[in-house]
Formats: structure tokens, sequence, C-alpha cells
């Protein structure tokens, strides 16, 4: 099993619950999502929550834009797996709602919630009910005199809107907060984040935000998140993408285990494939397979699938259970780097065979793994 990633450098903060989740002060970190749905339309929130969680979801956050979805919070709060998060714009009556609705966090975005005086009502009810704040600054709705003493919205207007909040929060003796400071730009997502961390010591939530369509969320929200968690800076993230929120989710828990910061989870190795391996044996629907009998299973662990003797020999080595594919219709199982068996025709070498056979070994290697721990 891969360790854990320990960071010399990383960046020390106060830590915060939402629920049962610490963010901060060193605990490890979470996952949040929101949900695309009507959230008035309860039971299409509470589904989509349920498939958020299974894939690996801590937190998610919901929308409340009117009055029918600040009403549906206390169904779904109270019926909800993981913590819920309320994603207030405009109408500080909705967080208000919120709170009386036991939400674990209410996130508010400074540049159109409201005056000063709007912002004390909502500390005041969240501080009585003992839940955090989130204040979630957004380069597309910053405040309209900070888009007029900057030239566009630059890292500096974005720290410098948090920071305005965060001063609010202080003067009105509230410090159960988080921030998030986010562009579409994740160059200046990482420097709004890097000069917001010298700054103050409360948790930051890390996101490029409107990242888009899944190939290009996933490149920018790797090079946001992924830059500043491994200079220390982050505590919390959620991955933006156009589309499913399921997907934002598997997303964040693969660039957490890529970064070593993730434990108990299925890293399958592969390859790309080339003119040297089989053509016939079905590579990519082995993968595929692997991927998909693993994952239905809960095998945590590593496992390699390769395509040819030139690294497969390797790879399959290095991981705690593997296969490669040989010459024509060959096939090799390892497991702890040990030849257990030889496959051979196309009876065996094909895709259902090789995947059953390799979610086997790893159920068996799994289950003595576990009796030996206990």
């Amino acid at each position: 099993m891969k360790e854990l990633i320990q960071l010399s450098n990383k960046r020390p903060t106060r830590q915060i619950m939402v629920g049962d989740i610490p963010i901060g002060g060193g605990s490890p970190i979470s996952i949040q999502t929101m949900t695309t749905t009507l959230t008035h339309d309860i039971d299409a929130t509470l589904a989509q929550i349920e498939r958020c969680t299974e894939a690996g979801a801590h937190i998610v956050r919901v929308a409340v834009p009117e009055e029918p979805d600040a009403k549906a919070l206390t169904a779904i709060v109270k019926r909800s797996p993981v913590p819920i998060v309320s994603d207030i714009h405009f109408n500080y009556r909705y967080a208000l709602a919120a709170v009386d609705a036991g939400v674990a966090k209410v996130r508010i975005n400074p540049g159109n919630i409201g005056s000063e005086k709007r912002i004390a009502e909502v500390l005041s009810a969240a501080k009585a009910a003992n839940i955090p704040i989130r204040i979630g600054v957004n380069e597309g709705s910053l405040e309209k005199d900070l888009l007029e003493k900057y030239p566009s919205p630059t890292a500096e207007a974005l720290v410098e809107s948090a920071m305005r909040h965060v001063n609010i929060c202080e003067e009105h003796d509230f410090t159960d907060i988080a921030i998030s400071v986010k562009s579409s730009d994740p160059l200046r997502m990482i420097e709004a984040n890097r000069q917001l961390s010298a700054k103050v010591s409360y948790p930051l939530h890390l996101g490029v935000t409107e990242a888009g369509t899944p190939r290009r969320a996933h490149v920018k929200s790797t090079l946001g998140i992924g830059t500043l968690l491994l200079e220390g800076i982050g505590d919390t993230i959620r991955i933006s993408i156009t589309g499913d929120p399921v997907e934002e989710v598997l997303t964040a828990k693969e660039l957490l285990r890529a970064l070593g910061m993730a434990e108990n989870m299925l890293n399958v190795v592969s390859c790309p494939f080339c003119g040297r391996g089989d053509p016939e044996a079905g590579y990519e629907n082995i993968v595929a397979g692997v991927e998909e009998l693993l994952e239905k299973h809960d095998i945590n662990m590593e496992v390699a699938v390769m395509g040819c003797e030139v690294n497969g020999p390797g790879e399959t080595r290095n991981a705690e259970v593997g296969i490669h594919l040989g010459g024509k219709e060959l096939a090799v199982l390892k497991v702890k780097g040990e030849r257990v068996r030889t496959f051979r025709g196309r009876d065996e070498v094909n895709p259902e065979f090789l995947a059953n056979a390799l979610l086997e070994a790893a159920q068996q290697l799994q289950a003595s793994e576990g009796d030996s721990a206990s």
C-alpha cells in the first residue's frame, strides 16, 4: 500500500467542523461537491447526494436560490448521509432559513450577499447554532468597487474581497470560518490562494471555478488544486465539472491518490498499448473490466494490467496484484510480485476471463491481509 505523503511544509490552520467532518488543523483533505438538481425536488436531490456519497464525497452543497429550496432543506438535512452545505447568493434570509434547517455549514458570496448589517444577522444565527461559514469569493461576482479599483479580476482583488469579509466576521467575534478564492484561471487561482494563505490561518477551500467540461476541468483542476496541495496550501477541495457531480468526486479522489494524500483506494496501472501486444486480446476491455469489477467489489490496492512483456513484468512485480500479456494468447498473473498462474489460449486470454481472474486474486489477497491484521 502506498504510504501517505507527509508534507513538511503543510500550512498550519485552525480547524472547523462541518457536521462530523473536520477541515483544517492537520485533518485529511476532504472532498466536496455540489448537486445539480432543483433543491426543492427533495427526492431527486437526495438521490444525487446518495450517488455522490457512494462515490466518495464527504460534504455536499446544495443551491438555495428560492424560498421552496430553503423550505426543502430540513428534509434534505435530516435524510442526507453526509453533511449538507447551503449555497446562498443575494438573499440573506435564505441563509437564516438554512441555519434554522440544521445545515452543517453556510456558504455566502461576499459579492452579492448584501450589507454588513445583513451579514451580521447571518453570523449571529450561525454562532448560536455553532455552525461554520465559508466566505466564498468568485471572480465572476466580485464587488462593484473592486471591479472599479482593479483593471480585471486579479488575484489581489480576490484576496481583498475575502479579507474584507474576514474582517467583518472578526469584528463580530465570529472565527468559525473557511475561505475560498476561486477563478476559472488556474494560475490566478494559485496566486490568490498563495497570497491569502500568507494572511490568514483559517482553513482554505480550493477550487478552479467554471472549469468546464471533463477534459478541460481535469487539467485545470489538477494544475490549480494539485499545485497548491503540494505546497501545503489547502484543506478541502471541490473540482468543478460541467456535468454529473459524481465525476467531480471521482476526479478529486484520483487527484488525492496521485498526490499520495489518500489511502484505501484502488489504483490501476495500465499502459496505452501499442503494436507489440496481442491485438486480439481486447486489452482496453481487459482494463475497463478490471476497473469496473474491482470498484464494484471494493478492492483497495494497487493493481497493474499491462499489454506486453516490455514493461509488463516490472509493473506487475511492483503492484500487489497484476496481469500482463505476453506473446499471442498468453497472459501472466502475479501476486505480490510472484508469478502464480499463466493463462493460454483465447478461452482464457480474453477480457472477461482475465478481469475475473484478477478480481479473484485481489479478493484473496485483501482477505488474507485483513486476517493477518486482526
